[in-house]
């Protein structure tokens, strides 16, 4: 059960998904034929069907035309647009249309439609069954266990790519979408865990990029390139992946910085003369000067770290010098607190 079903979660996940869905490398007639033949058995329905609903989930990925939006909810994605109808009786919205000409015009897509019951109950259950039976005389175990039992594993490790990939994650390459990079996920489904990546690069034949993540469908394609069955494995270039991920870390710095108060922006604060400023120190205000910008710093004197004698020192002075390394060479967390203390600029 378990040697098989992770052969037909390959054949899913290496052929449905990544050669038919996405041509993210070409295959060889033999390659293409296994992948057909055995993929079948994994209860998924026929290539073409597969590969339309799964361009129109890239295309309208989290809207109506979605077919397992995860927007609809995690049972949704999961399995419940199989089972509910895309009709306009039961209120669900069709999946939105993509062009499948290119499967269409394949040879072994079509014939595998053509036939795809007759496979499906052959490699499904009567192959499992009849293996069993030869070398462990165990049809009835062959055919619940390796069979029905084997078939449903890998038909909800599929689902999970349309569920859990959606739900729990990280979003390294890109937020304004549900999908999601989960290693547990990747466990599940045979590598297509790296689902935040995947949406944004679907053309690469890898989802998880490093050479360390759990991705044995990246591995299996690689495999068959070095044996002549797959070739033209395609990357998306490694410059363009680093821009996803310093873009969304950029955003997300600014969120965290807009959360930050960094005290009055130096173009909004009031111009001070110098007279003026002199004069409000000398009336008891405890202003200092460090740069051109004037600090009010009178809830800090008795905090200094130096003594309060040392700050008072400077009132009504320019203390940029001191301050800047001239007696002791201040750290980055102090620079930022003086910041919340400007009130004004010298003119």
């Amino acid at each position: 059960m378990v040697i098989y079903g992770f052969l037909r979660g390959l054949c899913i996940t290496a052929g449905y998904h990544r050669l038919w869905a996405h041509k993210s490398y070409s295959a060889s007639w033999l390659l293409k034929s296994v992948l057909a033949v055995v993929g079948a058995g994994a209860g998924q329905g026929a290539i073409k069907t597969w590969c339309r609903d799964h361009r129109a989930h890239h295309r309208y990925v989290d809207t109506d035309q979605d077919p397992y939006s995860a927007q609809k909810g995690f049972f949704h994605a999961h399995i419940g647009w199989i089972i509910f109808k895309k009709d306009q009786a039961s209120g669900i919205t069709p999946t939105g249309r993509v062009d499948i000409s290119d499967l269409k015009s394949d040879p072994i897509v079509e014939w595998q439609r053509r036939y795809y019951w007759q496979l499906l109950l052959l490699m499904g259950y009567l192959l499992p069954t009849i293996i069993c039976g030869l070398f462990w005389n165990d049809c009835l175990g062959g055919f619940f266990i390796a069979g029905c039992l084997g078939t449903s594993a890998v038909q909800q490790s599929t689902f999970c790519i349309n569920s859990f990939a959606h739900w729990m994650g990280s979003q390294p390459f890109q937020t304004s979408k549900s999908p999601r990079d989960n290693l547990f996920t990747a466990f599940l489904t045979l590598g297509e865990g790296y689902h935040n990546f995947h949406h944004e690069f679907p053309l690469d034949y890898r989802n998880g990029i490093r050479w360390y993540d759990y991705d044995p469908t990246k591995w299996m394609i690689w495999l068959c390139g070095q044996f002549g069955l797959a070739s033209d494995l395609r990357r998306f270039p490694y410059n363009e992946i680093q821009k996803g991920r310093v873009q969304v870390k950029r955003e997300k710095l600014r969120q965290e910085s807009d959360m930050v108060d960094w005290g009055v922006p130096l173009t909004e604060l009031p111009v001070m003369e110098c007279e003026e400023y002199q004069r409000q120190a000398r009336t008891g205000r405890n202003l200092i000067v460090i740069n051109a910008v004037v600090y009010d710093v009178s809830g800090f004197v008795t905090l200094h770290p130096g003594g309060a004698s040392l700050l008072t020192g400077a009132i009504g002075k320019d203390a940029t010098d001191m301050f800047e390394g001239g007696i002791y060479g201040h750290s980055n967390a102090a620079k930022n607190l003086l910041d919340g203390m400007r009130v004004a600029v010298i003119r």
